[in-house]
């Protein structure tokens, strides 16, 4: 079911919303793959949490995971392409049992390795031995922190995540992560807690690099701000708070075309856990295959060709809202 059908049938709708499409073709734009120059791995659904913003509705008791036969077709993908950027995600990627092995054989395959986690996810047991995987293959972590208000944090992504997550980057400082002159590049992600638009980028890693650092010590390279998809767990609630047209509305009002050319889909091919290719991990949460067909990593003879149409939807609105999302 696509955005506007769920308007639809909640009966929540106040004025039809334009097809993303449509908005595209009234420009005359298209969008359409440039040079694809990384690549992202989603490992799975499985995760220990289960916050309202998750456009993958991502969870504790989500079955879906990347297999060690499905992990080799991407290694040999990734070997025969040499992409610039290898971008582990999921889920929590540190749940998966093969992502040890993907980033040992896949860190010697492109300039950059990153891992996105919830922090959290690294801490337990074991979970040590996988920040030392991390630094010894210098792998740029992308960390999840969405807020420095612990009520508002918590309130996103579970009770006691955020002490957890402040521990965590306490020891990944300590190892040299987001320090100076280390070449460990700690990078963080803030998405606001409601159904609003986040705060200019700027202005917000400003502010969250001095309260960390007055309060807590804890330093960071970069900040990035991105609004939330209306997809999954977050679309959902979007919708029982009755606040599904209103955001949509909001995201489409501020469509910005000039956004088309730095959006990630254009450069990025996006592997699922059963090795489907799509243009990224947003039209992954929609099950909108890249080419409109299902095609496996397997199969895939290198990076797909610049001019290859992209396929959209209404959640596309908020990649091209302001500024975009790239």
């Amino acid at each position: 079911m696509d955005l506007e059908q769920a308007l639809q049938e909640t009966g929540s709708a106040e004025r039809p919303l334009e097809p993303f499409g449509q908005a595209l073709a009234n420009q005359a734009l298209r969008l359409e793959r440039g040079k694809t120059t990384t690549l992202q791995i989603n490992v799975g659904l499985l995760c220990n949490q289960s916050c309202r913003h998750c456009h993958l509705s991502a969870g504790p008791h989500r079955p879906e995971s990347m297999s060690a036969l499905t992990a080799e077709a991407v290694v040999a993908y990734a070997e025969r392409s040499r992409f610039d950027v290898i971008d582990i995600t999921g889920g929590a990627p540190e749940l998966n049992p093969n992502t040890e092995r993907l980033i040992k054989k896949l860190s010697s395959l492109a300039p950059r390795l990153m891992i996105r986690s919830n922090l959290s996810a690294l801490e337990g047991q074991n979970r040590g031995e996988m920040m030392g995987l991390l630094k010894d293959h210098r792998v740029v972590i992308v960390a999840s922190f969405p807020s420095y208000n612990e009520g508002q944090a918590d309130s996103q992504r579970g009770r006691g995540v955020f002490q957890t997550s402040i521990d965590t980057l306490k020891k990944l400082n300590a190892m040299g992560y987001g320090q100076n002159g280390t070449g460990l590049e700690l990078n963080l992600v803030s998405n606001p807690t409601g159904a609003f638009l986040p705060t200019p980028q700027g202005q917000m890693e400003q502010r969250f690099r001095e309260v960390l650092k007055k309060r807590w010590g804890i330093v960071f390279n970069h900040l990035y701000s991105f609004a939330n998809v209306p997809l999954g767990r977050f679309r959902q609630w979007l919708l029982k708070s009755g606040n599904l047209d209103s955001y949509l509305q909001r995201l489409a009002s501020r469509f910005n075309p000039c956004a088309l050319d730095g959006l990630m889909c254009r450069t990025l091919v996006s592997v699922s856990w059963d090795g489907t290719l799509y243009d990224c991990d947003f039209n992954l949460a929609r099950d909108l295959p890249m080419g409109g067909k299902r095609t496996h990593v397997s199969s895939m003879e290198g990076p797909p060709e610049p001019g290859n149409p992209i396929a959209v939807g209404d959640h596309c609105y908020t990649c091209t809202a302001g500024a975009g999302f790239t």
